[in-house]
């Protein structure tokens, strides 16, 4: 409350209109790209006039775009309440709800936008991206195509809709889409990188890892791409006597599967060090090849060149029929392999571990992960089974009450060398496409992967086996989202014991 130099009234200034040009100042200060400067100047004018949505909507703004993702959802959802005719507004809190994976709050708020402004391209092609990640496909396609229809050159529109037709497993569609995007924008990071996932998917790993490097230019790479003096080493360069960091760039299940280049990288004459989530750091110690393994949370030893892991097949000359032998190429610790022999009961039963869902966070989650209900109809009396999984979801829970026969240690795997040294006491892995399936085949223990009707790219379609690791064998998806025939197959092979030939 401000007292006038009158003293005769007062004015609440919580409901006053901050000054034009005070507003102009932050729009300014955005399009400058002057974002701290301007998220002080946005906090002061939401101190100052709480009730007025325009500093809101900026503060929020501005802190996305310094990825600081609990404070701008914070202002977003004030600006969304203060602002409810507002499409921007509600479209801005939308998104960040969506990508806080809270799938299901944030669709009001995109579908409320639309209805405000239907002829906003962006808004369209949002709605339909979050319609994706639930798995409504069909209306995914047409929030897209709405954004066409607005839009018809928008490179952003025709990409969404490819990579929707992907997932439905519609891979010419998909890729007339990338190819018209690439017709207006040459250059255009988005197209490129999914055009090199078709090449990858179809198994030209000689072109598709030169295109897949276009990830770096992407909106979803370019904020965790690692800046360093030193250069980035593609394998021009001789390493002889020289040091390298190679270093993880995406998910575990991709460094597990990418580690093994370590080894070749290291008979260039390299001393070879490994950069990697704390969680991998002591399972991969004894990696071949190299020289010191690092967390990410710790600083690196001088070095004189870099290599994030997937550039590296491409940095190693790498084509489909020769990537790196030496299976396996990951070991459980003997010690503690042996005191989980200890910890399980003897039994003439083989003893199955599963795993049944991934990271809820992928973008993929919908497809690859499957409900603890539909996949306990495996379990039997004839094997014990063993869950391999860390964390477990609030909706299996009424499932893994039905199931007190599933082995579960949670906690216990504190790290991957414990959930390797587990693995290494069973006969068989059952599990989706997960950083579980990675472990066991590079382990070479027997491993069942449960793929989806359209699976990432490294599985390749159709073929039941994998390059990658040769232990492994693969169960698909006859139509999409069908998981009733993947289990009833797997069901089908447990029966015959088919694993045993693997063991």
């Amino acid at each position: 409350m401000r007292h006038d130099q009158d003293a005769t009234r007062f004015v609440d200034e919580s409901r006053a209109q901050p000054p034009f040009s005070a507003m102009q100042r932050l729009v300014s200060l955005l399009n400058q790209g002057r974002l701290a400067e301007g998220e002080t100047a946005a906090a002061e004018m939401t101190a100052r006039f709480p009730q007025h949505g325009f500093g809101w909507k900026l503060l929020g703004v501005m802190q996305k775009l310094q990825h600081k993702h609990g404070p701008a959802l914070h202002a977003m959802h004030r600006a969304a309440e203060l602002l409810p005719a507002d499409d921007e507004a509600q479209s801005n809190f939308g998104m960040a709800l969506a990508e806080a994976n809270e799938l299901q709050a944030a669709e009001p708020f995109l579908r409320r936008a639309q209805a405000q402004n239907p002829h906003n391209a962006k808004t369209a092609g949002n709605l339909g991206n979050l319609l994706c990640r639930q798995g409504r496909l069909a209306e995914a396609e047409m929030c897209h195509r709405q954004a066409l229809a607005i839009e018809p050159d928008n490179v952003i529109a025709l990409c969404n809709l490819g990579s929707t037709q992907d997932d439905m497993g519609r891979e010419s569609e998909a890729a007339a889409c990338y190819e018209r995007a690439l017709q207006i924008a040459p250059h255009f990071a988005q197209a490129q990188w999914h055009a090199s996932l078709h090449k990858l998917l179809a198994g030209d790993f000689t072109e598709g890892w030169k295109q897949y490097e276009w990830r770096w230019q992407t909106d979803a790479f370019a904020a965790t791409v690692r800046r360093f003096t030193q250069a980035k080493w593609l394998g021009r360069e001789s390493l002889q006597g020289k040091t390298i960091l190679l270093h993880a760039e995406q998910g575990l299940g991709d460094t597990l599967q990418f580690c093994r280049y370590a080894k070749p990288v290291a008979e260039r004459g390299a001393t070879v060090v490994l950069q990697v989530p704390p969680a991998l750091k002591s399972l991969l110690a004894g990696l071949a090849g190299v020289t010191q393994v690092i967390g990410d949370d710790e600083p690196a030893p001088p070095f004189d060149f870099h290599c994030p892991l997937l550039s590296l097949p491409l940095a190693c000359g790498s084509s489909h029929a020769d990537l790196p032998a030496g299976m396996p190429y990951l070991f459980a610790e003997p010690t503690t392999a042996a005191a989980w022999r200890t910890r399980l009961a003897e039994t003439a039963a083989p003893r199955i571990g599963v795993a049944w869902s991934g990271n809820p966070l992928h973008r993929h989650d919908y497809k690859r992960s499957i409900g603890l209900a539909d996949f306990a109809t495996l379990f039997c009396d004839s094997a014990q089974f063993v869950c391999l999984q860390k964390e477990l979801r609030e909706s299996d829970a009424a499932a893994l009450d039905a199931h007190p026969e599933l082995l579960r240690f949670g906690a216990e795997l504190q790290d991957f060398a414990q959930t390797a040294a587990l693995i290494d006491t069973l006969d068989l892995v059952i599990t989706v496409d997960t950083a579980v399936a990675h472990l066991a085949g590079a382990m070479g223990k027997p491993v069942w992967i449960l793929l989806p009707f359209q699976p990432d790219w490294r599985w390749q379609k159709q073929r039941t086996d994998s390059p990658w690791y040769p232990s492994a064998r693969l169960f698909r998806q006859a139509a999409l989202g069908d998981w009733h025939s993947v289990v009833g197959a797997v069901r089908h092979a447990l029966a015959q014991r088919e694993y045993e030939a693997a063991i």
